[in-house]
């Protein structure tokens, strides 16, 4: 399904969804991504909802271990999110919405970063709504199942 008939060039925009691919910037993946309006499109390990972890999404929300002091190591390290931190990250679950355990979401919203999981076209729509308005938003996004 085409998405949008025009792209902002120099923001990453999903353009178009199928059963095996996602395109971005009119060019299409075959594999989970994960992106913000500027940068990179990257690899994103998960193959299903069962693969996601709080590990991968503090790492696609650059959410760092931070130690507060030198003997901090002691104790777990408090995580610290970065200024460009997203303020959402949507999470693409394939053709269908499946929520995501609050274990696994629990430490980005603490950080006050949303995480929203809805079906991968849902995300995709909503992503490129937001992103025009200029909101800090990233989405992971699972491929459609074939």
């Amino acid at each position: 399904m085409q998405l949008q008939a025009e792209s902002i060039p120099a923001l990453n925009t999903v353009t178009a969804y199928g059963n095996d691919y996602i395109e971005i910037n009119a060019i299409a993946y075959r594999h989970a991504v994960y992106f913000r309006p500027e940068g990179d499109i990257r690899l994103w390990e998960a193959r299903a909802v069962s693969d996601i972890s709080a590990t991968q999404l503090k790492e696609i929300a650059g959410v760092k271990e931070v130690a507060a002091d030198p003997m901090a190591f002691l104790d777990d390290a408090p995580a610290q999110k970065s200024p460009d931190a997203p303020e959402v990250i949507l999470i693409g679950t394939g053709t269908r919405q499946q929520f995501l355990p609050r274990s696994i979401t629990q430490a980005l919203i603490d950080l006050g970063i949303g995480v929203e999981a809805m079906s991968t076209q849902a995300a995709a729509r909503t992503y490129n709504i937001l992103m025009s308005e200029g909101r800090r938003v990233i989405a992971a996004l699972l491929p459609l199942e074939p």
